[in-house]
């Protein structure tokens, strides 16, 4: 059984950081492109940033929305299985449950929310003005 296990998420003032982790287990995540969504209050779910691991001899592919890029940062510990993303310089427009996806098919380098095969449970980050 696949899993996909949030964690960091949490109440920050605008300006500050923190950093998501993403844990799975039943899927190896290097075998996969993983990536970051965001729903916001009353919003669509949205794209946040997507890793593809290339191999031990080719770059990785990362692709960041254009709302995040700069600021934030995906990455991904083979060893751990575990995909994060660092966020800094947040604002009061971050604010949302952010979630971890897994999938195989991607479009223009990135996940789409139809393509993802895997799901997190979603962990809240407020960032307060």
């Amino acid at each position: 059984q696949v899993q996909l296990v949030e964690s960091g998420g949490g109440l920050v003032q605008a300006g500050g950081s923190l950093r998501l982790s993403c844990e799975a287990s039943g899927l190896t995540f290097k075998n996969y492109a993983a990536g970051w969504f965001r729903e916001a209050p009353g919003k669509e779910r949205e794209f946040v940033a997507t890793l593809r691991w290339g191999g031990e001899s080719i770059p990785e592919t990362i692709v960041y929305a254009d709302s995040v890029r700069g600021r934030f940062t995906i990455s991904r510990d083979n060893a751990k299985n575990t995909v994060y993303l660092e966020m800094n310089s947040l604002k009061p427009e971050d604010t949302a449950v952010y979630y971890c996806a897994a999938g195989t098919q991607l479009i223009n380098s990135r996940l789409t929310l139809k393509k993802v095969q895997y799901w997190g449970q979603g962990t809240p980050v407020t960032v307060s003005s």
